[in-house]
């Protein structure tokens, strides 16, 4: 889907290597926006409404994937936000 609109890929990282608690409030304190995809529901927040605990799924693990581009990200995966995001 990034490929087929010529998205450049600056970071990917593994399940093996995943993101801390830290590495994710320094994420959420990056962006203005963040867009929680929880099955086909897809959670706008401002940033600084947003807590690392809303970024986890029912495994306590942090959603994937998460894709940053500019000022927003969007955690979990949601097909028609994953093109918004890429326009």
């Amino acid at each position: 889907m990034l490929l087929s609109r010529k998205v450049a890929v600056k970071e990917e990282r593994s399940a093996r290597n995943a993101l801390s608690e830290m590495e994710v409030k320094e994420l959420l304190g990056s962006v203005d926006e963040v867009w929680i995809a929880r099955g086909k529901k897809v959670e706008k927040l401002a940033a600084e409404a947003a807590k690392p605990d809303d970024l986890r799924g029912p495994t306590g693990n942090f959603r994937a994937p998460m894709l940053r581009r500019g000022r927003r990200l969007l955690v979990g995966f949601h097909a028609a936000s994953v093109e918004e995001l890429a326009d």
